[in-house]
Order: C-alpha cells, then sequence, then structure tokens
C-alpha cells in the first residue's frame, strides 16, 4: 500500500480525519472562499479571459490537488504572474474576447499540466533548484511592477495594452485625454479603501470590541465589500451609462466541459510558454508549500507536488480554466485560518461552485475598475526591490543577475524574464563553481588543524605545499585547478610536496580526472611529488576505478596532519631528484573511505 499512498496523499490524512479537523478546514475554507471570489474574478481579466474562467479555474484544480498534493495548507488556483504569463503567451495567437483565446489558454493548461505530471513521474522536482531564489524574486518583484501597470488603464477607463512597461506606459501616455472620471473617482475609492483594509480594518474592529478570529475573517473579506458597495453604486447610479466598464452578464452554472486544441500549429506556438509557466508557477508553490510545511514541523514531497500541481492544469484545461499554481497570499490565509488538512481545499471548491451557481447574477454591474484595485493591491506585495540592494551588498554575481532579470522582465515582457532568469541563475552556478576557492592552508600550532594561511598564524614548510579545494571538480573548474596549482608552483623552486586536501570534493568527473592526471604528470617532471588527503569514500571508489592511483607520485592520505606529520621537513637533508614512480608506504594503505 506504500506506493499507492505516496501517489494519493489524500489516503495520509483522510484515514484519521475527525471533528477538529472539520471545524478547522470549514473555517479555513469559509474565510478562502470569500477571499478567492473577487481574486478569482479578477485573475481571469488580467489572463484576457472572461470573470467566470477564473472561478472554473479555482474548482475542480483545487479538488484535484487536495487529491494528489502533499501540502495541507497550499492553497491552488490562479494566481498574478501565471495569469500575466498566460495573457502575453496567449495574446501572440489570438485575440482577446475571442473563441480562439479562450481555447488557447485551455491548451496552455492543458501542456503546462502535462508537463508538470512527467516531470513528476520523472522526479525531476530537483531543477527547481537551478532557479536561483533572488533571481526568482527578481522576476516576481517586475512582474508585479508590469500587473499593476497593466491595471491602470481599467483604473483610468483608458486602454494599456502591451507586454513590456515602456508599451504599457506609452499606451497610457497616449490614453491620457481620454479618462473617464466617474471609473476613475470609483477606481481610486476602492483601491484607498482596499489598501486601508489591509493595515487598518483589522485593529479598528479590534478596538470596538470585535473578537480576534471574527476580526480577521472581516477584513479578509474586504475586496468582497469593495465589491458589493461599488457594485451597488454603479447599479443605482447607472453609472455604465456614463462609460463605466462594467462585468457584464456572467453565465451561472458549475464549470463546463471543455477540450483543448491539439493543433499542431497551436501546441508549437504554446510549447516553450508553457514549460516556462509551469517552471515558474512550480517554485512558487513549492516554495510556499516548504514554507508552510516547515512551520507545523511537516513535509512536503516536491516530485508529488509536480503530479498534484499537474493534475491540476489537466482539471482545468478540461473544465472551462486557464493554467493554475499554489498562491502565496491565499495559502498564508488557508494556514493562519487553521487549515488542517488538504479538505480545507475541497470545501473552497465547494464554495466557489455555489458561488458558480448562485452569485454570478449579482455581479452583472461590478466595474472593472474594482477588479483592477483588488489586482494592484495584490501584487504590490509581491514586489521587492530591496532584493537589489541586498544583492549588491552580498554578492556583485548576484546582483547582475537580479538586475539582469528585472529590466529585461521590464524592458521586454515576461517570457524573455522568465527565460533571463533560467540562463543567469545556471550561469550564475556555473560561473562560482568554475572558479572554486582554493585555500593555501598551514597548521594551527598545537593542534591538528589546518587553517588558510593568508587569515590565521600557522605553521608552513617552504617545500610543502597544501591546498585546500573547497568545491567539487568537474569539467567547469577543472582547468581552473590546473592553473592555479601552476601559478603557486612553477617560480618556487623549494616546493618538492603538493596536497591536495580533500575533505570539500564530493565529486570528480572525467575532465576533473584528466586534470588530476595532467597536474601530476608536470609536477613529476619538476621533481615535486603530488600527494591527496582526506578523500571522501565515493570519491575513492572513483579514483580506484582508474589508474590515476597506480600512477599518482605521492601518496593519499588519512588525514591531513598524517601527510604534515610525514612530509613536513622530510626532504630537508635529501638532494633534489626528478621523481620516476609511486612512493607508497605500509602505513599508508589507501582508504576505502574517510
Amino acid at each position: 500500500m506504500k506506493p499507492i499512498r505516496e501517489f494519493f496523499p489524500i489516503l495520509d490524512w483522510a484515514s484519521d480525519y475527525g471533528r477538529a479537523a472539520l471545524a478547522d478546514d470549514l473555517l479555513a475554507a469559509m474565510i478562502v472562499t470569500i477571499m478567492l471570489i473577487p481574486q478569482s474574478l479578477a485573475y481571469a481579466l488580467l489572463a484576457g479571459l472572461p470573470p467566470e474562467a477564473g472561478l472554473y479555474a479555482s474548482i475542480a484544480p483545487i479538488l484535484l490537488y487536495a487529491v494528489f498534493g502533499t501540502s495541507r495548507a497550499l492553497a491552488v488556483g490562479p494566481v498574478a504572474v501565471v495569469s500575466l504569463m498566460t495573457a502575453a503567451a496567449v495574446g501572440t495567437i489570438a485575440q482577446q474576447g475571442t473563441a480562439g483565446y479562450a481555447v488557447a489558454a485551455l491548451t496552455l493548461a492543458l501542456l503546462s499540466g502535462a508537463m508538470l505530471m512527467v516531470m513528476g513521474v520523472l522526479r525531476l522536482g530537483f531543477l527547481a533548484n537551478f532557479l536561483s531564489h533572488p533571481v526568482i524574486s527578481g522576476f516576481i518583484s517586475a512582474s508585479g511592477i508590469l500587473i499593476a501597470t497593466s491595471q491602470l488603464g481599467h483604473l483610468l477607463g483608458i486602454g494599456a495594452a502591451g507586454h513590456s512597461l515602456p508599451q504599457m506606459l506609452s499606451a497610457l501616455l497616449r490614453g491620457l485625454p481620454q479618462v473617464n472620471p466617474v471609473t476613475l473617482a470609483i477606481g481610486a475609492a476602492a483601491l484607498a479603501f482596499l489598501f486601508w483594509v489591509r493595515r487598518g480594518l483589522k485593529p479598528l474592529l479590534r478596538r470596538l470590541g470585535m473578537g480576534a478570529r471574527a476580526a480577521d475573517v472581516v477584513a479578509k473579506a474586504g475586496p468582497v465589500l469593495a465589491v458589493v458597495a461599488t457594485t451597488l453604486v454603479v447599479r443605482a447610479l447607472r453609472l455604465d451609462e456614463m462609460g463605466v466598464r462594467i462585468v457584464g452578464e456572467v453565465p451561472r452554472g458549475l464549470p463546463p466541459m471543455t477540450l483543448p486544441s491539439l493543433s499542431s500549429d497551436l501546441v508549437r506556438a504554446l510549447l516553450v510558454p508553457a514549460l516556462l509557466i509551469s517552471v515558474v508557477g512550480f517554485v512558487e508553490s513549492v516554495s510556499v508549500a516548504q514554507t508552510l510545511a516547515a512551520r507545523r514541523r511537516q513535509r512536503i514531497d516536491p516530485d508529488q507536488e509536480l503530479i498534484g500541481l499537474g493534475a491540476a492544469n489537466l482539471g482545468a484545461a478540461f473544465t472551462g480554466g486557464f493554467p493554475v499554481t499554489g498562491g502565496f497570499a491565499r495559502s498564508v490565509v488557508n494556514f493562519d485560518a487553521g487549515a488542517a488538512t488538504a479538505a480545507a481545499g475541497a470545501f473552497t471548491a465547494l464554495g466557489l461552485g455555489v458561488a458558480a451557481l448562485a452569485l454570478t447574477p449579482l455581479i452583472h454591474f461590478l466595474p472593472v475598475a474594482t477588479l483592477a484595485a483588488t489586482i494592484i493591491v495584490a501584487v504590490l506585495s509581491l514586489v521587492d526591490v530591496s532584493i537589489l540592494r541586498r544583492a549588491w551588498a552580498f554578492s556583485r554575481a548576484d546582483f547582475v543577475a537580479v538586475a539582469a532579470t528585472i529590466l529585461l522582465t521590464l524592458g521586454v515582457g515576461v517570457e524573455a524574464g522568465v527565460l533571463a532568469g533560467v540562463v543567469l541563475s545556471i550561469a550564475l552556478h556555473l560561473y562560482k563553481t568554475s572558479r572554486p576557492h582554493v585555500a593555501e592552508v598551514g597548521l594551527v600550532p598545537g593542534t591538528q588543524h589546518f587553517r588558510n594561511i593568508l587569515r590565521h598564524e600557522v605553521l608552513t614548510d617552504p617545500a610543502l605545499v597544501i591546498l585546500r579545494i573547497d568545491e567539487s571538480l568537474y569539467f567547469a573548474n577543472a582547468r581552473y585547478l590546473e592553473d592555479h596549482i601552476a601559478r603557486r608552483v612553477t617560480p618556487d623552486c623549494a616546493v618538492r610536496h603538493v596536497v591536495l586536501m580533500c575533505s570539500a570534493i564530493n565529486d570528480i568527473d572525467l575532465s576533473a580526472l584528466e586534470s588530476l592526471e595532467a597536474i601530476a604528470h608536470r609536477l613529476q617532471t619538476m621533481g615535486v611529488r603530488l600527494h591527496l588527503s582526506e578523500v571522501k569514500g565515493p570519491v575513492m571508489d572513483r579514483l580506484k576505478a582508474s589508474d590515476f592511483l597506480r600512477d599518482l607520485t605521492g601518496r593519499v592520505f588519512l588525514s591531513q596532519y598524517d601527510a604534515w606529520r610525514d612530509l613536513a621537513g622530510a626532504d630537508q637533508n635529501r638532494s633534489v631528484a626528478p621523481i620516476t614512480g609511486p612512493v607508497i608506504a605500509p602505513s599508508n594503505r589507501l582508504p576505502s573511505s574517510s
């Protein structure tokens, strides 16, 4: 039964589901449902789809994730960044408002879900590690700026088309003469109210005597209050006749069964965007899930998370939705509200189903400006420009990667930003590991410890050079090690022994092995022996499988202190002569592990 439980995490928590968990999950679901209704409508607008698509994308995906996902607090559904990426990808293929646009969004969800499922089955969850956190933070911050800018047009009652910040700002400037003052008044009022709700409503309610939990629920319902108030105002005053854009008729009913298109041209055009959405969505989701799980000493399985998110996106593809992932804000709300299991998500889906059946006629007069204000308030919390200051202070290389990601996302678009983030994350890793830290070390007096000669008062021997390599050796840094040793040893005629301290080396590939052979041969022609110390077991196994140890001119020592004790001062009374063969002492047999 273990494999089945691993594939269906619902079996873990459902087997001992009790009344206490049920009460906690119902309360969390109620709060998240209230929060998710306006968010779903708003993110559908951001994706360029009808508002009901946001509700559809929040029902089946949540139910499927509850079955296959491992996080007990993650709330899956439309999110700002993925919605923006959806609009950017589909907008190049079809016109908003057309059937082709909706079908392309379904196909994008299908491709994203299929990719995530395949990655999960192949256990490729580790691929998320190739996107550095600073780069992802820079991309999300830049996307937040793009999203907020894209919604300014709806607040002003003008168009603000474009996929980059210069395009959007140019469109806004051109449209300023056509600003609708009534729309601007509604949008500004909604924006101010939502900002105040975030910080001021809960403290006010607490001062008025309301309980902490009730005050929290009312504060979370702030966007709903804005939706209700502005809808009533528009309907009562017939502001739609004064140019205020409204949502209009929204079909009543549960999500329909839909079929994505498998047209070869469409699939080919959406493959890269689907991959980027999959990667970004997974990274965002698994980061949130791991953070929340750690707070309760729980754990998630990244590979199973891929399957859970893949199933959620497949569900969206066949029920009229668009790509989804785990949302940060609603997941934190779900967690703080006391969600005990993934059943809270299932109850949320039921609540949204009721809303789709009963409440959609009530939002006919909902002004689009209110939804735009909801998006702006939500995404501005994602913007963290302090990452640039922290990166500059900590690492110039990280700063360059973050700055380039932000500039490309703002200047070119989200797809370019994601690609830049992936490429820069990998390039940054290769750059750092291609120039490993190599420290020349000496013996700390009175101990058996060795430390950097540039940082500590240590004992050294003119004939002995000890180099500690603080990185695994592979093709990208093998030549760097060769050059470093050559620069250190060549001009110093007193050197007779070089010891490579391998305590930090976890792996050696074939390119690095060939470099070690070249180093040993070059040192041999100079009358210098090459030794190794503190070689880890798996690395030693690799070396034993080659001819390197047989041809090594020096020895392999179990500890660096053994090497120091045997080699320091050993050649003071000896003549220097070229070395012609290996020196192996019985007391220094090759260790199988260390």
